[in-house]
Order: C-alpha cells, then structure tokens, then sequence
C-alpha cells in the first residue's frame, strides 16, 4: 500500500500545541501537511495564555523540514475561531483537514458545578468546535473538499463521574459532526469524531500506574486517516484506547408496535421494547434521520394493515 500523504493539503490543529494535538501535528506534518498549530496555551482548566506550546510545536515541524505556522487564538469565541481559520487561508490560501482537539477540565460533581465551571468548558469543547468548523466548512465545500475530525470522548458516550460539564460538551461534538456530514456530503466534505484516549496533561490527577501503553502515538494515525483523501467513511465515530481501534455507533431495539398506549402496557412490554438481540441502526449520511422516520412509520402501517 502507498504511503498515505498529504502533500499540498493544509492542515488546522485545535489544540495543537501538546498532547495528542501535537501528535496529530506532528504526524500530519511528517506526511507532508502545511499544519497551523492553534493552542491558547492555557492551564489544564482553561485559565492564563502562553504562546510557547504552539511555537514550539510548529518550530519542531519546521525544524524537521516541515511547513507549519503557530497560531495562539482562542476557540473559545467566534472570533478566535474566524482568526483560526484566517490564519491557515492568509498564510496557505487553504484549509483542506479541521481537527479540533482543543481541551479543558473543570471537575466537580452534578449537584455541586458552578454555572461559570459549566460553561468554561462547554465554550473550548463544544462551541470551540462550532466555532472553527462554521468558519471552515463553507470554504471546504465551495472548494469541493474537506475532513474535519471533530473530538469526543468515552465520557461524551457513557458519562463520568464528576465531569458533567465535559460529558455535555463531548455528547454535544457528535451532534455537530453528522450534521457537518450530512450537509457536505454533497460538497466532498467528510466529518467524523474520534474517541481518543491516552496518557497526557489531561489525566492529571488520575492513578494511570496500571494503565498499559497509551501515548498520543496509538490515537493520532487513525486521526490522520480520518483527515486524508482516501478516508472512506463520515458521519462516523472511531474509538481510540491503549491500542484498540473500533466503531462506536447507535442502535436501537426494534421495538413494540401498539396503536395506543397505556402506563401499564409500557411497564408490561418493557422487555421487549428493550430487546437488544437484533439492534436497528441508522446511519447519519446519507440520511439516517428521515430513515428512522421511516422505519416506525413503516412498522404502523404493516400492524394497521394486518387489523
């Protein structure tokens, strides 16, 4: 198989200046990406500015014979998103891949979170992605082409204690990327998520003594086949953990057909309603939403048919 380039594509990293941001800039890089490295610089919990870790990732890239430009905005504001992405257009006159990896960690538990901790981190995870994906999707699809990797987390799928804020933040990024999907599909724009988990500032606090290896090295090359040219899929979710590749997805039961309801049926149907043995899945491109429609109308006219 051909070694997987990407020369003359350029290359916007959110979040770029560490952690796995830097191993996808890196990597991206190395295959021959021209790469903005965005990162404001901040504490773990989203506080304070230093531009040092975005020019010392892009110096690196530099350094090894690469193409690369620091850039210290915050994806926090539309603004900083527009300054993102105008920064890739001033300096390259492109923007081929979006990541946006951009992070930060407030923790408390539901009952206890501040509004203030719940919006800090909803502003760098959700409207951060929102904010650089609505500045580079028109000028993806009106150059017919485009991939944007947008991240999750286990904890955006599953929940965790003590991090609601983020769990909302990384639940909300799915939604955005399959709607990103859907509307460039016609345009050669692909969007999907990664679910990465490694080792990095982020774990800051965690007991990780018994983890197996998780560097940023086992996640980023599914990233960058997410951001090349011949990424076959979008509107999809890659997990990412120790080693492991996988697809995460929704499904549904088949379900139980009644033409009316009681309280006491649904507590009586419950098991079937809630059969999992042949899960219904309903993919977001070309158009899982008007298929699920579809499949529950359908389901009502053949009972209906059947009286």
């Amino acid at each position: 198989m051909a070694e997987a380039r990407f020369d003359d594509r350029v290359a916007v990293v959110t979040g770029g200046g560490r952690g796995l941001g830097r191993a996808y800039a890196l990597l991206l890089a190395s295959r021959g990406a021209k790469v903005v490295v965005n990162d404001v610089g901040g504490s773990l919990t989203g506080e304070g500015s230093d531009s040092g870790p975005a020019h010392d990732a892009a110096r690196e890239i530099v350094a090894a014979g690469g193409e690369a430009v620091a850039n210290v905005d915050s994806v926090a504001t539309a603004a900083g998103g527009a300054a993102i992405v105008d920064t890739a257009l001033d300096h390259y006159g492109r923007i081929d891949v979006l990541v946006h990896n951009a992070g930060n960690v407030r923790r408390a538990a539901l009952r206890d979170i501040g509004v203030d901790d719940f919006e800090a981190v909803l502003d760098v995870h959700l409207r951060g992605a929102f904010h650089v994906v609505r500045q580079a999707f028109p000028v993806m699809c009106d150059a017919g082409y485009g991939r944007i990797v947008l991240t999750s987390s286990i904890g955006g799928l599953y929940g965790n204690h003590d991090v609601v804020n983020y769990a909302v933040a990384k639940s909300g990024v799915i939604g955005l990327s399959n709607v990103a999907a859907i509307e460039g599909a016609a345009h050669g724009v692909l969007s999907n998520v990664i679910v990465p988990a490694a080792v990095t500032r982020m774990a800051e606090g965690i007991d990780t003594s018994a983890y197996p290896p998780m560097g940023a090295e086992l996640v980023a090359p599914a990233v960058a086949y997410l951001a090349h040219e011949s990424c076959s899929i979008t509107g999809e979710m890659i997990v990412a953990l120790a080693g492991r590749l996988a697809r995460a997805f929704i499904a549904e039961t088949p379900g139980v057909y009644r033409p009316s309801w009681s309280i006491e049926e649904v507590g009586e149907q419950l098991d079937a309603i809630r059969d999992d043995t042949a899960p219904v899945v309903f993919p977001p491109v070309p158009n899982g939403h008007d298929e699920h429609i579809r499949y529950s109308f359908t389901m009502a006219s053949q009972a209906i048919g059947h009286v």
